[in-house]
């Protein structure tokens, strides 16, 4: 029953309405325990996660006037760990299977899917907190594996793994079940076909037995490959792969099961894509639109990279017009799209030489490089870079429609929180001078060991990014117009983020919590006003 006995009543509250309109968001949130150790930090204890931001929310919540919680949640990505569960979803596994053949304790496949979100979901404070605050989600590649569609290489050498295909079409489906449905609008749910086709999968027919068709399972495994094999396409309107996932050798007929299940799903045309992650969602009079940067990304054979494929690219671009609705535009991406100079300048480098700039051996050591570095960011995405630049000049600009107030990208994924400014004057025809932001919040809890810290702090170092950059330009990246500057930050703690906006203006605030072992509350570490 729901609620437990002596939590607060949920509660929902219209947003909008001349009201402020309050957006929490952040990314990269481990399951484990709310106790120590998993509560103390990690220098202190090697199991400690730090406090869980979202916890440290939840229990602040109802000790506020609710006029001034909170109106949306974005969680911007690794929701879930698939590669990191806790020590109880560790033990689940062994008893289960052979933890000594891989995927080892990692989660293997649907099934154990269910028991990553059951756990992450259920803690009380957190069940209260999404059963009150509307809540929007996209995935990012630990909701999956690290570095899930980074390069065609890495998607070449992960299905060779047998243990591959039942891992991807767990993770799509259980992401499509926990996630994906709760972005959508009713109306959305019910055009969606997946979504009419499982649905009908479990009505009876007119003589009251089940139909004779693919089961939901069928239905949602055979949609889960056919998402995953979208990331393969050299162009919009190549034709997927043939079989794409070799098919387990114990079921001969699986084959068969996916076209039927295809069919079922209205798939005729294969180069249709399968699902369009992206979404809107308009907050009064700001327009939050999330783009899905890691399942929609093509990384071909032939060397086509794009960190969104041409259609969903350009139903981001049409979701930014408007006619004069619109204060603020939000663009929500897992991965930020602007990082200090010098990680830019390795990303956009790196891209140039593992595509072959300097040779086959320098193109094989890059990938290797990209894959341990994680390099595959937007700036590791150049000509997806360059369209994200454009699109937010003739936003600002005005061309798709009366100037907003702010345009704020936000993002997660690098384990530390940072706001940077853009500056489009030189890009393109002079627009109007519209504030642009990049405001990054990671994690809400994983946070990032003190070598890395120290690495990072070297990174923004001057003479580290002149560097870099002349190195990038050996490399073949070009010069570009865009300037940007790093404002505020980084800070490496748990922590979460909120942007207030309010008629034109728009404040964004980011709080930490303190790793002591006990929940505490939220300390704002930074307070800054992103319009004039």
């Amino acid at each position: 029953m729901w609620p437990e006995p002596g939590a607060p009543p949920s509660l929902l509250r219209p947003v909008g309405g001349g009201e402020p309109v309050r957006i929490v968001f952040g990314s990269c949130r481990v399951t484990a325990p709310q106790e120590p150790p998993y509560t103390l930090n990690a220098d202190d204890d090697s199991q400690g996660l730090g406090t869980d931001a979202l916890h440290a929310l939840a229990l602040e919540l109802p000790t506020r006037d609710p006029a001034t919680w909170p109106g949306a949640l974005l969680l911007l990505g690794d929701q879930v760990y698939a590669d990191h569960v806790s020590p109880q979803t560790a033990a689940r596994i062994r008893r289960r299977r052979d933890v000594t053949a891989p995927p080892g304790e990692e989660i293997a496949d649907f099934e154990e899917y269910t028991w990553l979100y059951q756990e992450a979901w259920s803690q009380p404070e957190i069940r209260w907190l999404l059963s009150t605050v509307p809540t929007a989600m996209i995935f990012d590649d630990h909701d999956v594996r690290d570095d899930w569609n980074i390069s065609a290489a890495w998607r070449a050498q992960i299905r060779t793994e047998p243990w591959w295909d039942a891992r991807i079409t767990g993770g799509i489906m259980a992401y499509w079940l926990y996630q994906h449905l709760g972005n959508l609008t009713p109306d959305e749910r019910d055009r969606d076909p997946v979504h009419r086709a499982v649905i009908a999968a479990g009505q009876p027919g007119p003589d009251g037995l089940s139909g004779p068709g693919p089961s939901a399972e069928d239905l949602l495994r055979a949609f889960a490959r056919r998402s995953d094999a979208d990331a393969d396409r050299a162009v919009p309107d190549h034709p997927h792969p043939t079989d794409p996932h070799p098919t387990d050798p114990t079921e001969p007929e699986q084959a068969e099961v996916d076209a039927q299940a295809e069919a079922d799903l209205g798939v005729v045309e294969p180069r249709e894509r399968s699902v369009r992650w992206s979404f809107r969602w308009d907050l009064g009079r700001t327009r939050l639109v999330v783009i899905d940067s890691r399942a929609t990304r093509v990384v071909a054979a032939d060397g086509t990279r794009a960190m969104v494929d041409a259609a969903e690219w350009a139903w981001v671009c049409r979701q930014t017009e408007h006619t004069g609705e619109v204060d603020h535009l939000l663009l929500g991406t897992s991965v930020p799209y602007l990082l200090s100079p010098l990680i830019h300048n390795v990303e956009a480098a790196n891209e140039q030489i593992a595509a072959g700039r300097w040779g086959r051996r320098a193109a094989e050591v890059a990938e290797r490089l990209r894959q341990a570095l994680d390099l595959e960011h937007w700036a590791a995405f150049g000509a997806s870079f360059d369209a994200m630049t454009e699109l937010l000049r003739a936003v600002s600009a005005g061309e798709h429609g009366p100037a907003p107030a702010s345009v704020v990208v936000l993002s997660g994924d690098v384990h530390h929180a940072y706001l940077a400014r853009a500056d489009l004057s030189k890009v393109g025809p002079a627009g109007v001078d519209v504030p642009v932001w990049q405001a990054v919040c990671s994690p809400f809890r994983n946070p990032l060991g003190p070598g890395i810290r120290r690495i990072d702090a070297l990174s923004r170092r001057t003479p580290f990014a002149v560097a870099s950059g002349a190195v990038a330009r050996l490399a073949g990246v070009p010069r570009r117009a865009l300037r940007w500057t790093v404002t505020d930050g980084p800070w490496f703690d748990s922590q979460l983020a909120v942007l207030e906006l309010e008629g034109r203006t728009a404040r964004l605030t980011v709080s930490k919590t303190e790793p002591d072992g006990t929940p505490g509350g939220l300390d704002p570490v930074l307070v800054a006003d992103l319009t004039p």
